[in-house]
């Protein structure tokens, strides 16, 4: 392997007064949903909020007066823009970002915040790779790249060394695989520590790069991803190398497992997850009996997540758990019915959110009517429980957006 402890080491030493060493700590929460002891890495808690300032840092700490002088590049769509554009103001380095052109503009701002040039240029990052090679060519920029980078493994690497000093005895450590810098870089430091901790490496379901790379299957990559940020379709040669000699498995989670995920962060650690910050967690909660009863540390690599998604995630988390439901109820369009059920609504304890009146359905007679509810309750069984008060009044009631997706009538009580 091209990096060593030693370097890791090294890396580390550089880091102090840097970035933050920032806190990991017991998830009592998180362990009871999971059924494991669970420690978590805050990487979300990094001044660019992500574990990137790590790697960028000792990257740019490398180079020499020449290269400072002329400056850097990068490749990015978020994370690592952000780390090289803060670390390279700080150390008056020039720097260039070249990210797709349809970038949400507030990561583009974020970056451009730090001091940094921002070129936007191609749809995807692999159509951003040609505008990079240009301007290294016409400008002698340095590249920073953002995983296949020596330097940059052994920075992300002392994540592990600081997990195994506060909690010694963690048996397995789950870890997010974008190109593989993350994963490489702690391999190696938290075996040198342990021999024997499992190492578990966890790729968006979309996007099985690594998997791919290491077990030999040719999976399609693509498609649009909340897990952004370990959305790769090309892993990293120097990190693949690292993995496939010192990683255990490596898991694939769904598009539901990372939401899920994300929203537990939220709702029970109070912090913020980008996807691919709670693809470990998706991992860990999509398989319970792997890591029952084992003490588990998890890095959450970083907390970039747009609010607007964020509010999204909470939103389906709690259409899934069914405390935010649509329902459906046919009616004879008469004065008083709107009424009559909302009445009902509110004498079980559920909260309408909002209200539609059709009459225009033609499954319903020309003198009838259907009302939708969007009714907050305090789930599957308080669902049960009101649509049955509303069929012993003679309403027919259906559920809309179930988990199955379906538009299903009440599952305890036959609809009138």
């Amino acid at each position: 392997m091209t990096v060593t402890i030693d370097h890791i080491h090294t890396a580390r030493e550089a880091l102090k007064g840097q970035v933050v060493r920032t806190p990991m700590l017991h998830a009592p929460k998180l362990s009871e949903l999971t059924g494991a002891e669970i420690w978590v890495k805050y990487e979300n808690m990094q001044v660019t909020n992500s574990f990137k300032d790590r790697g960028a840092f000792i990257r740019l700490s490398k180079l020499t007066d020449s290269q400072k002088q002329k400056g850097v590049i990068a490749m990015s769509a978020g994370n690592h823009a952000q780390a090289v554009a803060y670390h390279a103001k700080r150390l008056g380095i020039p720097a260039t970002i070249v990210m797709p052109q349809f970038t949400p503009f507030t990561k583009v701002e974020r970056t451009q915040a730090h001091g940094a040039e921002v070129v936007l240029s191609g749809e995807t990052l692999d159509d951003a790779r040609s505008t990079v090679e240009e301007v290294i060519e016409t400008r002698g920029l340095t590249l920073v790249h953002p995983y296949d980078d020596e330097d940059v493994i052994a920075g992300q690497g002392t994540i592990a060394l600081e997990m195994l000093e506060e909690a010694p005895d963690l048996e397995a450590l789950v870890i997010p695989i974008g190109g593989g810098g993350i994963l490489a870089g702690n391999a190696i430091s938290s075996r040198s520590v342990n021999p024997n901790i499992e190492l578990i490496g966890v790729e968006a379901e979309l996007y099985p790069s690594m998997y791919n790379l290491v077990r030999g299957k040719e999976m399609k990559c693509g498609g649009t991803t909340l897990a952004d940020g370990i959305a790769v379709k090309s892993a990293g040669v120097k990190t693949s190398a690292i993995i496939k000699e010192l990683a255990d498995d490596i898991r694939l989670v769904s598009e539901a497992q990372i939401e899920g995920a994300v929203n537990a962060y939220f709702s029970h650690q109070k912090t913020s997850a980008e996807g691919a910050g709670a693809s470990p967690l998706a991992a860990v909660m999509a398989d319970r009996d792997h890591f029952a009863g084992r003490k588990v540390g998890l890095i959450l690599c970083g907390g970039n997540i747009d609010p607007r998604i964020m509010a999204s995630v909470i939103y389906r988390e709690l259409e899934r758990d069914q405390r935010i439901v649509n329902i459906r109820v046919t009616i004879d369009d008469r004065p008083g019915v709107l009424a009559a059920i909302a009445t009902i609504i509110g004498e079980t304890g559920a909260n309408i959110l909002e209200v539609a009146h059709s009459r225009m359905f033609l499954d319903v007679s020309a003198k009838g009517a259907e009302l939708d509810f969007m009714v907050e309750t305090r789930g599957p069984d308080h669902l049960s429980m009101l649509a049955e008060k509303l069929e012993d009044a003679g309403f027919r009631v259906r559920v809309l957006d179930s988990p199955g997706g379906q538009a299903t009538p009440n599952t305890k009580r036959p609809s009138s």
